[in-house]
């Protein structure tokens, strides 16, 4: 008996270790790393479209211009596009980190 209550204790001890140990995210590199990776899709994208040419150049990627403004499918537009990718992969990255990190403080609160 005395063993499986040893066995109780030094599981709740690692529990609280582990619950300590929980990793939280930091919300502006996230959105730093999200953004660039965004940014350079956008603008990768872009400039492959525009140097394989052809008749009608980016008819899909060209409707970004429909939320990004300034944006088109051109080496110009390429780096507003970068812009706009850094600055939506930002703010969806600090969003999940806060969101993360909400959700994670609410559930050690109420689990006391």
């Amino acid at each position: 008996m005395a063993n499986k209550s040893n066995t109780l204790a030094e599981e709740e001890v690692f529990e609280e270790k582990l619950q300590k140990a929980v990793i939280r995210l930091n919300g502006n590199v996230l959105g730093i790393v999200l953004g660039v990776v965004a940014g350079l899709l956008i603008f990768a994208a872009t400039n492959f479209l525009v140097i394989k040419g052809g008749e009608n150049v980016g008819q899909h990627l060209g409707l970004l211009g429909n939320f990004f403004y300034g944006y088109s499918v051109t080496f110009f537009g390429s780096i507003i596009g970068f812009l706009y990718g850094l600055l939506t992969g930002y703010i969806i990255g600090f969003l999940i980190g806060w969101i993360y990190n909400s959700v994670v403080h609410l559930k050690t609160h109420f689990r006391r």
